[in-house]
């Protein structure tokens, strides 16, 4: 039965993966080629950039919009509302714009949820590294592991905070290295907990500790690397990151099969109880539907549906701890 249980996580690890990369491959933007849009983008540039950004207000300018730019955003809501007033929705569908819908700004941040969003869970991993110095002793193997991934995560959602404030080159380059950064450690996390590798006996583990440290630093460089002087794939980065991700879901959810089984408590199962959740969450992407009052779209959702996950997955490490210290006691 474990087995069973095994291969359908597999299963539907090679079925997501299918599905993502069908999504990388018709991400095409065609309100980018809709001749209104263009003559727009022209017009607007020819009558107001010819005096450099002077036009566009100090708060914007700090927010690094230009006036190319903001006649691109501006025409993305004239040609938008003009297609939503002349058409019903399904006849004339809000449309995306450089691989992104035409969200409505506040103080310059072009998707003010998905900041928000953003925020809360940096918040997650902020409170739960308070409650990892408070509560873990500072001699435990696992402490510093755990408190790394914490940072982890804070480097994450920083970066994914200041690419949805504005999406440049930049920033989305630190976005999705953050988030690869995120994804890798996890799976590095997972390894050397379930197998103890944090732990100094028996003689090998910490040279397979080394040795994981390593394959796993390599493997994160290599990706960067990629990306960042061979070809900036979209799809590629998608896929690495779900291979990466499902890799360590499916670890956890067998380590809290194995473990719930064998002691029969209830949070040796919060593991497996956090990846459903995340997968969840991770599926309203699928979703992808135009913005609900130009504000929230799936993907804002999806970083709303990590919050409680997140400070989820500190109780469970802190449980973990607490067990361990337990049993050296009662081994002592």
């Amino acid at each position: 039965m474990f087995m069973g249980t095994i291969r359908k996580r597999t299963y539907f690890c090679l079925l997501f993966l299918l599905i993502a990369s069908l999504i990388g491959q018709s991400a095409a933007s065609l309100g980018d080629h809709l001749p209104d849009f263009k003559e727009c983008v022209k017009v607007c540039q020819a009558e107001n950039c010819q005096d450099g950004n002077e036009v566009i207000p100090l708060h914007l300018r700090l927010m690094l919009w230009t006036c190319p730019s903001e006649c691109d955003y501006t025409c993305q809501h004239v040609v938008t509302d003009r297609r939503v007033a002349r058409d019903p929705p399904m006849l004339n569908p809000v449309l995306q714009f450089h691989g992104k819908w035409p969200f409505r700004r506040i103080l310059g941040m072009q998707e003010p949820f998905s900041v928000l969003f953003s925020l809360f869970n940096f918040l997650a991993h902020w409170h739960g590294i308070g409650r990892l110095r408070e509560t873990v002793p500072a001699w435990h193997s696992l402490r510093p592991y755990y408190i790394a991934f914490g940072y982890c995560g804070l480097a994450c959602w920083t970066f994914s905070t200041i690419f949805h404030m504005r999406d440049l080159s930049l920033t989305e380059k630190l976005d999705y290295f953050g988030a690869g950064a995120n994804v890798m450690y996890g799976f590095y996390l997972a390894l050397l907990r379930i197998f103890r590798l944090d732990q100094e006996k028996p003689r090998h583990k910490p040279t397979l500790r080394r040795l994981l440290t390593t394959v796993c630093a390599l493997l994160y460089t290599l990706h960067v690397c990629y990306l960042s002087f061979w070809s900036w794939d979209y799809t590629y980065n998608m896929i690495a990151n779900i291979v990466i991700g499902m890799a360590q879901n499916i670890l956890w959810v067998a380590f809290s099969i194995h473990r719930y089984r064998k002691y029969g408590k209830d949070w040796m199962a919060w593991p497996g109880m956090i990846v459903v959740w995340i997968i969840l969450a991770m599926s309203l992407e699928l979703l992808d539907f135009p913005p609900w009052h130009e504000l929230i779209d799936a993907h804002s959702l999806w970083h709303l549906g990590t919050v409680i996950p997140t400070a989820w997955w500190y109780l469970f490490l802190i449980k973990d701890v607490q067990n361990d210290v337990a049993g050296d006691r009662l081994k002592a």
